[in-house]
């Protein structure tokens, strides 16, 4: 039985980069559909139901074909979005200097920050349709910039997500309309580098 996560802030600390309606619509209809589906799709496989959803997309393709799709969709939005809320944050900015943090100096060692946010952003303005952009660590604990269709999630490809954007319409149409790339901008203020370090940090172990 899955469970909508509590947000770590109220729904209007994010103001003025999501507003609060988006962000009140987006965990309490968009999110918590996904669940709602998700647990009716597994309410008659005890063996799944129960499980972890990251340990379910990691082995999504032992779910029975007839309903892995509905699994992926739904199952993949609801562990999207657990993510998401996770690697957002009204006050990041304050706590300790961004530049000590080590996925900041992978960055800066791989591409450079200015340039890195410059590619994610342009990977997840140009996903076409609905989906996602990712920054993953890969199965050689290096990083990459991918973006994901729809729901599919980084760990059905054995890429573990460390920083992602929802791109779908829902994260944003109604304070940016079409304006996707100036979503992406904003969304620099309110990335929680705190969390994706503590991410990209038990990755390397």
């Amino acid at each position: 039985m899955f469970n909508l996560p509590k947000l770590p802030y109220k729904y209007d600390a994010l103001t003025p980069f999501i507003d609060e309606k988006t962000m009140r619509i987006h965990h309490t209809k968009h999110h918590q559909g996904y669940i709602n589906n998700l647990n009716d799709t597994l309410a008659d496989l005890p063996e799944w139901k129960n499980k972890d959803i990251d340990e379910i997309l990691i082995n999504i393709d032992e779910i029975p074909q007839d309903i892995r799709q509905l699994v992926i969709n739904n199952g993949g939005g609801h562990a999207n979005h657990s993510f998401f809320w996770q690697i957002l944050t009204p006050n990041d900015q304050k706590q300790a200097s961004m530049s000590e943090l080590k996925i900041i100096q992978a960055i800066e060692a791989k591409w450079g920050l200015k340039d890195f946010k410059e590619q994610f952003s342009q990977t997840a303005v140009s996903q076409f349709g609905s989906g996602w952009g990712w920054l993953v660590v890969n199965e050689q604990k290096e990083l990459e910039i991918i973006s994901t269709a729809n729901q599919d999630s980084p760990l059905m490809i054995s890429k573990i997500p460390i920083l992602g954007i929802d791109v779908w319409e829902h994260a944003y149409y109604l304070q940016y309309q079409n304006k996707r790339a100036d979503y992406l901008e904003n969304f620099w203020q309110i990335v929680n580098w705190s969390r994706v370090n503590e991410l990209f940090v038990a990755c390397q172990v």
